[in-house]
């Protein structure tokens, strides 16, 4: 027989935002805060990424140390963090059906956050054909092999991809001790900053091939090559034994898909208010569930203000449903998906700021906000990238109707 707890908050994900939010939610002495995550250690993907860019100005860390910080920082407050355990399906409204070490249960809670983070789609996904050989990998298999577990990876990878996080992996390859034969992404320039490509173009001699795509993996017991073909119909063959597929994330969605929460169309993710909460009443989301992949830093503060919001409904407030919020293209989604006021306890002066990404690229464009016709707030912007996020304050949010339409936003040239 299947054994049954209770707890006041479960939180499934112990990365940035699970343990932001464990920290904050255990520090407010709600009772039992359990955080439950898949892996053997806590702490997300920070703790496979060996690089820098963690933590503050005033105090740099790793992913490694940015990890290990979250993790104790919740422990220190009294979360309890539970790894190896998976959450398998819902078992109620705010109940779930897990399974780890210790056999089967069924854990039932006050309220529920869904911190489960985003995945890259691998090879399969990507509908890249040919052979099944060894050394085909994503950019979190790589880093978990060479960072976690000191593996050797091959001896001449190439990147797919020509992102960030694009440029992290083709790092994790150099410090494997192998080369990267060459970068390719299908679109017509990297999508990172200009100095980081041209600093791997140069000074460390990676081809960067533009409008370019794998159509074929080639090898049997390891890869041997990628055939790839130009945009103009060339193709050729890259001999290489590693091939990593980069980029392309998507929302690790399968508990909210399960438990029939509404997803937002633009980022597949849980739709969510902004307070974080979801079509269910009690359940919460927040990190990169809701918008794959934004920093860290954005994960672990989303996580605390997910909190804000479960210790408000933990005190019986109540809250508007507030009214959708919708962008128009060249924008591809926002998140929160819904305009509701800043919780009180929430820290933050107008509320959780709204983050938007793009398909077009553009100079000194302008944010507008607008409802039923009537301008809300227009911000303006020193540029937008497709592969980085826009910011939009949230000091407008008390001025939409409850009562109106959609609220839309937009983007253009000024």
């Amino acid at each position: 027989m299947t054994a049954v707890r209770h707890v006041d908050v479960l939180i499934v994900g112990a990365g940035p935002a699970g343990l932001a939010a464990a920290a904050r939610l255990a520090d407010a002495q709600v009772g039992r805060v359990e955080v439950l995550d898949r892996e053997q250690q806590a702490g997300g993907v920070p703790r496979h990424c060996a690089h820098g860019g963690y933590g503050s100005w005033s105090r740099p860390l790793t992913g490694p140390a940015y990890a290990r910080l979250l993790v104790t920082a919740a422990e220190r407050a009294g979360a309890v963090v539970r790894t190896g355990v998976t959450a398998l399906d819902w078992a109620g409204p705010l109940s779930l059906h897990t399974v780890g070490p210790g056999g089967p249960e069924t854990i039932r809670a006050r309220a529920v956050v869904l911190a489960t983070g985003a995945r890259e789609r691998p090879r399969s996904a990507r509908l890249v054909p040919g052979t099944r050989p060894a050394g085909v990998l994503t950019t979190g298999e790589l880093q978990q092999a060479v960072h976690l577990h000191g593996q050797r990876i091959g001896e001449r990878a190439v990147v797919v991809g020509a992102e960030d996080v694009s440029y992290a992996a083709a790092a994790t390859v150099r410090a494997a001790g192998a080369v990267v034969v060459a970068m390719l992404t299908d679109l017509p320039r990297a999508r990172t900053t200009p100095s980081r490509a041209a600093d791997a173009r140069l000074r460390q001699g990676i081809p960067l091939l533009t409008g370019t795509i794998v159509t074929e993996l080639l090898g049997h017991a390891r890869l041997s090559g990628v055939r790839v073909r130009h945009r103009d119909g060339r193709t050729a063959v890259l001999p290489c034994d590693t091939v990593v597929f980069t980029g392309d994330f998507v929302p690790d969605h399968e508990l909210a898909r399960r438990g029939d929460l509404t997803l937002d169309p633009g980022t597949r993710g849980p739709a969510v208010d902004g307070s974080l909460r979801t079509s269910r009443p009690g359940v919460f989301a927040a990190g990169s569930v809701l918008h794959p992949a934004e920093s860290a830093a954005t994960a672990a503060r989303e996580g605390a203000h997910a909190a804000g919001a479960v210790l408000e409904t933990l005190a019986g407030a109540e809250h508007p449903d507030g009214v959708p919020l919708a962008v128009a293209p060249p924008l591809r989604w926002v998140v929160p998906n819904r305009v509701t006021p800043a919780p009180a306890e929430s820290g933050l002066p107008y509320g959780l700021p709204y983050i938007l990404r793009t398909t077009a690229r553009l100079t000194r464009p302008l944010l507008q906000v607008t409802q039923d016709g009537r301008t809300l707030h227009r911000q303006c912007l020193v540029r937008a990238l497709p592969y980085r996020p826009l910011v939009l304050s949230a000091r407008w949010a008390h001025l939409a109707d409850p009562e109106g339409g959609p609220v839309r936003v937009t983007l253009s040239s000024r």
